[in-house]
């Protein structure tokens, strides 16, 4: 089969959830001997070129700063469509398939243009569906721009896939009336029980730093924490609008040696930090997955979250389990959840081992490929 993935982003240039299930996803979709095409902007140098054994990766745009003022900027997305109509324009015979993320919608749009064309198939992956009061909130007045184009791409012809069952209720009540597959697994690593390692006092972040993360709240959480842990520290990976934020409040706390917060680094730092910490501290008010608490259970390491209407990672979470879900993302809510598993640490490491352990399977994202490769069959 001869399958189009489309996606802005790609890993490892940028760090989220939905790079990795693309990465993922094609690697695994090359390797069952599908041929596999990647069509995202440019995220490398100008020269250099990523090579992936059995994924052809195509730029359609050039390379953006992808964030004004912690918002996502309106022209990468707007030239990112254009760049995927052109090429489905010229290239759409190709493919069997076109398999695009929902956001940022341009490209499904350029996708339902080129589809009665070339007549391959049509899939959406819907990690979140925004409500109109969203939008607004998100983008002002201009939000209402956003929720209409939104809503053009739920009426699209297509077939979609959703990650959570938050999101699923939300497309429907959004008014999509296909058929819709609802996947459990994103996870990509080891399948194997974990054997947990001694936790550190070290709370860990991974992710961008934009608003909807909410990682300025994580150092003064662990001001708070301090009080009672003094050993308590925290590692922050990854980069974005708020980072500056983030270093601010480090110095102004006098946190200086206590938070650290280098940036993007190699996976593998990521992963022996998740591997060691006391718990990973993800206070998101918006998730459409959550994939991190998946990756942090992997090694038996607990997850704090926020409670909130559009974090799907909630779903991954049995409070007392595999971690804690705080109420609110002020330093006092998140101090008490930290401290909740400091106070059962071991106790947390191996109910979160036996939590990954019991669902490995349908958070395997092998077990999405099965259900991807058999929606692709059907049409």
């Amino acid at each position: 089969m001869r399958v189009c993935l489309v996606y802005d982003l790609f890993s490892p240039f940028t760090i989220g959830g939905a790079e990795r299930w693309y990465r993922d996803l094609g690697d695994r979709l090359a390797a069952q001997g599908h041929s596999v095409t990647y069509l995202t902007l440019r995220h490398w140098p100008r020269g250099e070129h990523p090579e992936l054994p059995g994924i052809e990766v195509r730029a359609v745009g050039p390379r953006f700063r992808m964030y004004a003022h912690g918002r996502r900027r309106m022209l990468p997305p707007l030239v990112f469509g254009l760049g995927v109509l052109a090429h489905l324009l010229r290239h759409g015979r190709r493919y069997d398939v076109v398999h695009t993320c929902s956001f940022p919608y341009f490209s499904v749009l350029a996708a339902a243009a080129t589809r009665r064309l070339h007549g391959f198939r049509l899939f959406v992956d819907w990690f979140e569906v925004w409500t109109r009061e969203y939008w607004r909130e998100y983008l002002g007045p201009a939000g209402v721009l956003g929720w209409l184009v939104q809503r053009r791409c739920i009426h699209v012809k297509q077939r979609a896939f959703c990650f959570s069952r938050l999101f699923e209720r939300r497309l429907r009540d959004e008014g999509f009336r296909g058929e819709i597959t609802r996947l459990s697994g994103l996870y990509g690593g080891l399948l194997e029980a974990p054997r947990p390692r001694p936790p550190e006092d070290v709370v860990v972040f991974a992710g961008r730093h934009i608003p909807e993360k909410r990682v300025p709240a994580i150092p003064p959480a662990v001001a708070r924490a301090r009080e009672r842990v003094p050993s308590l520290r925290a590692e922050l990976y990854g980069d974005g609008p708020d980072r500056d934020k983030v270093l601010r409040l480090v110095r102004e706390l006098g946190l200086e040696g206590v938070v650290e917060a280098p940036g993007f680094v190699e996976a593998e730092r990521v992963e022996d930090a998740l591997a060691r910490a006391l718990c990973l501290v993800l206070p998101s008010r918006r998730e459409g997955y959550g994939l991190v608490v998946v990756e942090a259970a992997s090694h038996g390491t607990p997850s704090v979250l926020v409670a909130g209407d559009d974090n799907a990672a909630s779903e991954l979470l049995q409070d007392g389990e595999n971690g804690v879900l705080a109420q609110s993302a002020d330093p006092d809510a998140l101090a008490a959840a930290i401290l909740r598993i400091h106070e059962s640490a071991e106790a947390f490491r191996a109910s979160t081992a036996q939590w990954f352990a019991r669902h490995r399977d349908e958070l395997s994202i092998d077990t999405s490929l099965e259900q991807i490769v058999s929606a692709y069959g059907a049409g």
